[in-house]
């Protein structure tokens, strides 16, 4: 029912200043023609009104809550950064921690290797001094046996201790 009252009011108007042309030689029609835009705006503002307010509205709300959660990940993006600046002190004093123990390890290291480098070089010297006395009593010995077998080799030759000890001092020394 309200449709056909609203074509009605749509196409009442039409009709009724519709005219044969009798009208224009008279005069101006601004007045039928400014009451038709009037009843015809109205019409349309009436029919369209709801939904041009919804329209709007909800574009409003759409762009308000658009707005909030711009916001709401900007608040959370400079939380996360203030997250990632603490993480980054903590991790420059972890660093440094890292460091220090790294410096002390390493003394502590360089100790045991200078520790152990001075063991090893006393073995080699202990080493070397038993090696050379196990030489000098190979030596000594060698030389008592030939002093002996040039002293047995000559049968016609009679020593006494006495004199058979100088020899073999004299070969040793």
């Amino acid at each position: 029912m309200k449709k056909l009252l609203y074509i009605s009011l749509l196409i009442l108007p039409v009709y009724m200043f519709a005219s044969g042309g009798e009208e224009a030689s008279k005069g101006t029609d601004i007045i039928p023609r400014t009451i038709n835009f009037l009843i015809f705006a109205g019409i349309l503002y009436y029919l369209a009104a709801n939904q041009i307010k919804a329209f709007f509205t909800g574009r409003r709300t759409s762009i308000a809550n658009r707005l909030n959660s711009i916001q709401e990940k900007l608040k959370d993006s400079a939380k996360e950064k203030v997250e990632a600046k603490e993480l980054i002190k903590k991790a420059n004093i972890e660093a440094k921690s890292i460091l220090e123990t790294f410096e002390i390890e390493t003394k502590i290291l360089k100790a045991k290797v200078d520790e152990n480098l001075e063991l090893d070089m006393e073995n080699l010297e202990k080493g070397y001094e038993d090696q050379a006395s196990i030489e000098k009593r190979k030596m000594t010995r060698a030389v008592i046996l030939e002093v002996l077998d040039d002293v047995f080799a000559k049968d016609s030759l009679s020593l006494k201790k006495d004199e058979l000890l100088d020899i073999v001092m004299k070969k040793v020394a």
